[in-house]
């Protein structure tokens, strides 16, 4: 096994400086890296965040993981897991042999060591860290979030990879974020719209406050500026964690119009629990916690987009008791026939996630549309199919850290962002943005919409809204 030292100790006696030139350069440098190749092209990695580099292979394999991870090794009596880099960034890995081993560097990352494989481990290159230039998407064949930077080095231009961001907690885009707070603090005052800004949402602004002039009295008309909407907004999110943004801004206001409407101005506040649910009940896309019948599945079939691709990626956040997950999976089974496909399902309630895998099947649904995909026991009762549930990965996940997965085709996530805080709403999409394919498609709630952000197209197919990137 080479150790980092003993890379530096080669480093230093090939080289073919003399000894002045040589001292004037070291003297210079104040940024070490290991560098490594992915498909031809030159990474590397702040030399302080390798542990060390090792050839390693016979992984232990575990099971319900993601695609890129390999397995877990056992380093020295640490049990690490094996991340291979190529597959991270949907990178082709060449075929080979099952004894075969691994040119692989060993990072320490908030105290947690992973093993990540790679082509070919380089050499270590010192540079003077003022000639590192800011991450651009060309340089790369991997998404900018993970580029620290690029520097030129021995006419070899490196993509210099930031391992905090691809292995350590995620935290949202300040920008978004802000954006977002700024538009859940200023939507219970009276707002004026502002002009779009290229790839962002729409912020309302608060105007200045100013003493209004004597107006001819007008018949009550309750609309979403009243003021008692804010005491909605805050009672919807103290309530029931419901959060009022440009996700669900239009339904949450034309709701308020017809509860008033319904229970009369003097007694429109959401008192109680039981107000806050009776507010939202209509909230809920169709279908939700059930199976879903014919009709519905039908127009989800529409939906999906043309994809002659051999393995097709689909990422359900929120995905309850798993009827949503299993009911999507038949329907992307009979879609994509020849396709590998698997369906990344994550909700934050453990018990749902712990028992969906068992979810059994009543007679009744069994027997409608469902038929081809499901199986009866010897008891007599109905589950899914082997090869359904096996294209399913139940997680538990909360949406705030790192969703480490391939690249995705379709995004499933109904009336789930409305239930996070701003911050994490802001995060969220910006990860769908990030993980999407240029061609993948979101389908969100019935009642959330994305289309305030100008990178978003919005198609209806059937009943159905479905988004995509512009």
């Amino acid at each position: 096994m080479e150790t980092i030292a003993d890379i530096k100790e080669a480093l230093l006696q090939n080289s073919e400086s003399t000894g002045e030139e040589q001292k004037d350069r070291i003297s210079a440098v104040d940024f070490k890296m290991v560098t490594f190749s992915l498909a031809g092209k030159d990474y590397a990695i702040d030399i302080m965040k390798v542990k060390e580099i090792a050839k390693a292979g016979h992984f232990t394999y575990v099971p319900n993981t993601m695609p890129f991870v390999l397995g877990v090794h056992n380093l020295r009596g640490d049990i690490i897991s094996i991340i291979d880099l190529r597959r991270f960034f949907n990178i082709e890995v060449p075929t080979r042999s099952k004894d075969s081993l691994e040119s692989m560097l060993v990072v320490n990352v908030e105290d947690q060591l992973f093993g990540v494989v790679v082509d070919v481990i380089d050499k270590v290159v010192g540079i003077q860290k003022s000639s590192i230039q800011p991450p651009h998407p060309l340089f790369g064949d991997i998404n900018i979030k993970y580029i620290y930077g690029v520097v030129e080095s021995h006419d070899r231009l490196y993509v210099l990879l930031d391992v905090d961001r691809i292995f350590g907690v995620r935290t949202p885009s300040t920008t978004l974020a802000e954006k977002a707070q700024i538009a859940d603090a200023n939507f219970v005052d009276e707002v004026s719209p502002q002009p779009m800004a290229s790839n962002s949402a729409p912020v309302a602004v608060a105007q200045p406050k100013a003493t209004p002039a004597p107006a001819p009295k007008e018949p009550e008309v309750f609309t979403a500026k009243d003021s008692d909407y804010s005491f909605i907004v805050d009672s919807l999110q103290k309530q029931k964690s419901f959060y009022v943004t440009p996700i669900n801004e239009a339904w949450t206001k034309r709701r308020y119009e017809e509860w008033v409407g319904q229970r009369g101005h003097d007694n429109s506040q959401l008192v109680n629990i039981q107000d806050a649910e009776a507010f939202l009940a209509p909230f809920y896309s169709s279908n939700t916690g059930s199976f879903w019948p014919k009709e519905y599945a039908e127009n989800i079939y529409k939906a999906l987009p043309e994809n002659n691709a051999k393995q097709i990626c689909v990422w359900n956040p929120g995905c309850g008791k798993g009827y949503e997950a299993y009911s999507l999976a038949c329907i992307l089974r009979k879609k994509y026939p020849d396709a590998r496909i698997k369906v990344y399902a994550q909700d934050v309630d453990l018990l749902s996630i712990s028992n969906a895998p068992l979810l059994v099947v009543p007679p009744e649904v069994a027997n409608s549309w469902y038929a081809p995909f499901v199986v009866q026991s010897v008891s007599g009762t109905y589950s899914f199919k082997p090869e359904i549930k096996e294209m399913v990965l139940f997680e538990y996940h909360d949406c705030m850290h790192t969703n480490n997965m391939p690249v995705i085709d379709m995004i499933f996530s109904r009336d789930l962002i409305s239930f996070l805080k701003p911050d994490v709403q802001a995060t969220l999409l910006e990860d769908f943005d990030e993980k999407l394919k240029g061609n993948g498609k979101i389908i969100l709630g019935e009642n959330e919409n994305l289309a305030y952000l100008s990178n978003w197209s919005e198609t209806m197919v059937g009943s159905v809204v479905v988004y995509g990137k512009q």
